[in-house]
């Protein structure tokens, strides 16, 4: 009788998930203390397929799935490596910082969408004169294994729906640095530009 009453994952479900998210070896990448909570039903809050996985279980269900790149964070594009003049960014400049940009223009042949779709690029590399920029997701080409376990499911507010997103909750955003808790200035630049100027503080 009970088992009839339980709230099972379905569209329009709000539904805090405890996982573990490891390599192709088994290497930990990140076990969070806190559930992660997303509103289920295609609104991007988790992967599809892990989605799929979820879709009609109950508070306890646990299992183990493995997502290749595709299904991930995408193969690795060679062509969101960029090499910037050093000087048009702040300083200190330092490996793992992250600027916000567009891929060149010229590269996709229609700057319009380009200039839609801004990049985090994070740098991988400072020389004296150069600095080494890549707009991949860190986890880009990676096989990805995670290990989920439902804690909890309630039904979306109104309001969760037309935002698309549970109250409160934060975007996924599994292996790219947490930024929160620091005071660290964030800068954007345009990756499309050759010229000197320097990046704008926002």
């Amino acid at each position: 009788m009970l088992n009839e009453l339980r709230m099972k994952i379905e569209k329009n479900t709000v539904v805090s998930l405890r996982y573990k998210l490891t390599d192709a070896q088994n290497n930990i990448i990140e076990e969070p203390d806190s559930p992660m909570v997303y509103l289920h039903g295609g609104y991007e809050g988790t992967f599809p397929k892990i989605e799929t996985l979820l879709d009609g279980q109950d508070v306890g269900y646990e299992a183990s799935i493995q997502l290749e790149p595709s299904e991930a964070f995408g193969e690795y594009d060679p062509e969101l490596l960029k090499i910037e003049p050093r000087a048009r960014f702040p300083e200190p400049l330092e490996v793992g910082m992250q600027f916000e940009g567009v891929p060149d223009a010229e590269d996709e042949g229609d700057s319009a969408d380009v200039d839609d779709e801004p990049l985090i690029y994070t740098v991988t590399d400072v020389a004296d004169s150069q600095v080494v920029l890549d707009g991949n997701h860190p986890l880009a080409g990676m096989a990805l294994r995670f290990w989920v376990q439902v804690e909890d499911i309630r039904a979306a507010t109104e309001e969760e729906i037309e935002n698309r997103h549970p109250e409160g909750a934060e975007a996924f955003a599994f292996g790219m640095p947490d930024d929160s808790d620091d005071g660290d200035d964030e800068f954007s630049v345009d990756t499309s530009k050759a010229d000197g100027s320097s990046p704008t503080l926002h």
